[in-house]
């Protein structure tokens, strides 16, 4: 049997870091990517490798590193990203190019390398990390749900487009997880106020929302990591995976009843600003 490949970026941490280990431990090849190459796990099957996904010339140098060894590239699987929350009147332009080429121009060109590739051999897929903020959002996250709805519509419409080939292009929409990745978004959202800002409140009162939220339906990375196992190896792939019912759910509202999704949080940022 061949050996089963897979490139996973964003592999030094959470997520990436789960399953780069959960993957090897199946026994495929897996290059893993990261700018800190250090803290990416090793074992016999994983190959750490440098990877800025924002940089094109890091791009190419990764995809050609794995590909040099003559394997095919079963799986590549985009889960690098971040959160630059901050007020959309106040974040600056440079960290809007940088939210976007991190979680999703990033994907989109590390996919174009591959794609030659898995089209040959007539099979792979494309396996990318969104978010239940593709349909739900907050306040002082614009840019970030930004990125993960235009991942959703980015992925769903790659995938008619390379299921000729026998190809998949498909979204995960993860909801809470433990891991530090809120505190990096707020303390994102700290930064991004202007001295003075208007929005102060509002930040102090998000943090506590979202954490509220989240912990509703917080998974661990190696649970996450799982479910993109299971999105790999089905034999049948879906369009959508979630942990749970939970983030399937409240994804499944905030889609079908945008209306009232957006009602119900200009109400709940309305108490909270005024309750300060």
């Amino acid at each position: 049997m061949a050996k089963r490949v897979i490139l996973i970026t964003g592999a030094s941490s959470g997520m990436g870091y789960a399953a780069t280990h959960l993957f090897a431990k199946h026994g495929w090849e897996v290059y893993a990517g990261a700018r800190r190459v250090e803290k990416i796990p090793t074992g016999s099957r994983i190959h750490p490798l440098r990877l800025d996904v924002t940089d094109a010339a890091s791009r190419r140098q990764f995809v050609k590193d794995a590909l040099g060894d003559g394997l095919r590239v079963d799986v590549l699987l985009n889960n690098a990203g971040y959160g630059e929350y901050g007020p959309i009147e106040e974040v600056s332009l440079d960290k809007v190019h940088k939210q976007l080429e991190t979680n999703l121009v990033g994907a989109s060109e590390l996919t174009k390398l591959v794609l030659p590739q898995m089209r040959q051999q007539r099979s792979g897929r494309i396996i990318n990390n969104s978010s239940i903020g593709g349909d739900v959002y907050s306040p002082l996250g614009g840019w970030y749900y930004v990125t993960k709805r235009g991942l959703n519509v980015w992925s769903d419409v790659l995938d008619t487009e390379i299921r000729q080939f026998g190809l998949r292009s498909i979204i995960i929409e993860p909801g809470g997880t433990q891991s530090s990745w809120l505190d990096i978004a707020m303390d994102n959202a700290i930064h991004n106020l202007k001295p003075d800002s208007p929005y102060t409140p509002l930040a102090e009162g998000t943090r506590k929302l979202l954490s509220g939220m989240l912990k509703t339906t917080e998974a661990s990375a190696e649970d996450l990591a799982k479910v993109f196992y299971q999105a790999a190896t089905e034999r049948h792939p879906k369009r959508r995976y979630y942990f749970g019912l939970t983030d399937r759910m409240l994804a499944r509202f905030a889609r079908n009843h945008p209306g009232v999704f957006h009602e119900g949080m200009s109400l709940i940022v309305s108490r909270l600003t005024r309750n300060k």
